[in-house]
């Protein structure tokens, strides 16, 4: 059979993989959309003897509403503050859902004389069942918050259609702005992995994925589908 032709026959045959893809995802989808509504932000706020004529502003997001096991989350935390304060933040304690890893990359934006909001990588460092960063203090007024950002891979065992929801957050520095707050929650729902996310997983387990063990350069399914298929042809001819 000519290169030409196994190309076609892997094309069709790709397009007849896609449908089925697409009933399985189609059913996938419905189970998630009858999960329970969950919420993808908390705010909260403190003012006590310590804070007096400010109050200092506190949430905590999660990046998505969906995600898949494998995929990466994200969750920012931003400590903020009004009125006159000027507190230093020096910790802030990210508590994510139980049974996720270790954070697989970290960023803190806080401000810095004289270049405004600057972003720096850190390390978050394991601390009970959350993950702490620290610092010397970072500086927060009415119009600079201080905020952190810690992502964290889903992971494999996790149910299409269960809301996943993190842990609070915690909070140390100066001027009454450190407290603990177990309830400043995150939540996403779990959906079932679409087509690209399936195929992608399964080519890299069965070593016939492409040279970065990931999709092609196009992102095409279809030319995945086709090229493997192509292969298993030609070394069957």
């Amino acid at each position: 059979m000519s290169r030409s032709s196994m190309r076609r026959l892997a094309a069709a045959t790709a397009s007849v993989a896609l449908v089925a893809a697409g009933v399985t995802l189609g059913l996938g989808a419905s189970v998630a959309q009858a999960a329970p509504a969950c919420q993808q932000t908390s705010t909260t706020t403190k003012q006590d003897f310590w804070t007096v004529g400010v109050t200092h502003t506190y949430s905590k997001t999660v990046n998505v509403t969906e995600a898949a096991a494998g995929n990466e989350v994200t969750y920012k935390t931003v400590v903020g503050t009004t009125g006159i304060g000027n507190p230093y933040v020096n910790r802030i304690t990210d508590y994510p859902p139980a049974g996720f890893g270790a954070p697989v990359r970290a960023s803190v934006t806080s401000y810095h004389l004289p270049l405004g909001q600057v972003s720096e990588g850190v390390t978050p460092v394991k601390s009970g069942n959350g993950y702490d960063v620290t610092s010397t203090g970072w500086f927060v007024n009415s119009g600079n918050p201080v905020t952190l950002e810690v992502t964290y891979n889903v992971p494999d065992n996790v149910s299409v259609g269960n809301p996943i929801t993190s842990g609070g957050i915690s909070t140390g520095g100066t001027v009454g702005v450190g407290a603990d707050f177990p309830n400043l929650t995150s939540c996403f729902t779990v959906r079932a992995k679409n087509a690209g996310e399936s195929v992608s997983g399964s080519l890299d387990g069965a070593g016939l994925g492409s040279s970065g063990g990931q999709m092609s350069s196009t992102g095409s399914i279809s030319d995945i589908l086709g090229d493997t298929i192509t292969r298993i042809l030609q070394n069957g001819s």
